[in-house]
């Protein structure tokens, strides 16, 4: 595959949550997914194979009501192998509240996503975000109560 082979299946895969775990093509996003492909979320842990994978989906997305990716921002780091990276922002509504990336600043929306595709299926992607997506995580961080 090529890089923007690669890429396309990422974006595939990103515009799948936007609408809501269904591809362009009205597939489930997990028909994306190697049948061993592996994921990493923070605060949930890895899943491995699609099983594992479809229940972090569900436990991380009965907490999302919406979301939307800003793709005309995203920062692509492309390797010429399997690995391809995906720096990006998004803004949605979490059931604790809604977000946006920078607003405020330091708060959730930007993210930072490591694929590893082969064969058009995600192999693995591991997910670097703040989970905490209505901000109300702040009593532990004195800069954010200061002042």
């Amino acid at each position: 595959m090529t890089d923007e082979q690669r890429k396309s299946v990422a974006l595939e895969y990103l515009k799948g949550f936007d609408n809501g775990g269904v591809t362009s093509d009205g597939a489930p996003l997990l028909d994306l997914f190697a049948d061993d492909a592996q994921v990493y979320f923070p605060k949930w842990g890895l899943a491995t194979g699609k099983e594992e994978i479809a229940r972090l989906f569900g436990d991380v997305g009965a907490t999302i009501t919406s979301i939307r990716h800003h793709y005309a921002g995203f920062n692509w780091i492309l390797t010429g192998t399997d690995t391809l990276v995906c720096e990006g922002t998004s803004h949605g509504e979490h059931r604790d509240g809604p977000w946006r990336a920078g607003v405020p600043e330091w708060g959730a929306g930007r993210w930072c996503d490591v694929f590893e595709i082969r064969d058009w299926r995600i192999q693995r992607v591991f997910i670097y975000l703040d989970p905490d997506y209505a901000s109300a995580d702040k009593a532990r961080y004195p800069w954010l109560t200061e002042g």
